[in-house]
């Protein structure tokens, strides 16, 4: 029996400008319904700002943001941001996620995810040889004033796919 392929959705071979990821993720239904937008994505893909208003459709019972919101607006950034900085030679997948509530969440809350460019270089060179790393990230959740009401840890799998040449720098 022949080992699986590993395949990602059709629109991952498409080299698509931030600024059209920018617009898709806004107009995707899920975020709508949560009241998320991406402010911001880096041309370069090392930098993305979400933020998200409060409304009825993303509080809850006591008045505060959902807490199921505050994760949905995190979920898919740094997963995003290596998979364009890497390329489609590369399988990127969101493995897990944890959430810590800090402080309750009231009004409009943002996080912002970064990329270095050596954070890009040690991921080529831990999967060069094809095998899978498995790199950890943490973003905070901040309100109008800069407190953090919630950090979330995010744990990337990364492999280069099978018979691909190894690119150390882009």
């Amino acid at each position: 029996m022949s080992s699986p392929k590993l395949k990602q959705a059709y629109l991952r071979n498409i080299a698509m400008p931030a600024w059209c990821s920018r617009l898709m993720i806004n107009l995707w239904p899920p975020m709508i319904g949560a009241g998320i937008h991406v402010e911001h994505i880096a041309a370069d893909y090392s930098e993305a700002r979400v933020r998200m208003r409060q409304s009825v459709l993303n509080s809850n019972l006591f008045g505060t943001h959902f807490g199921g919101s505050l994760f949905a607006m995190t979920d898919p950034f740094y997963t995003l941001l290596i998979l364009h900085q890497l390329g489609k030679d590369y399988v990127v997948w969101d493995k897990r996620s944890e959430i810590d509530f800090l402080l309750p969440a009231r009004g409009t809350v943002r996080a912002r995810f970064q990329l270095s460019a050596d954070t890009i270089a040690n991921i080529r060179q831990q999967t060069q040889g094809g095998e899978k790393y498995e790199p950890s990230f943490s973003v905070a959740i901040t309100d109008r004033n800069d407190d953090i009401v919630a950090q979330v840890s995010k744990t990337i799998y990364v492999r280069r796919k099978p018979d691909r040449p190894v690119l150390l720098s882009p």
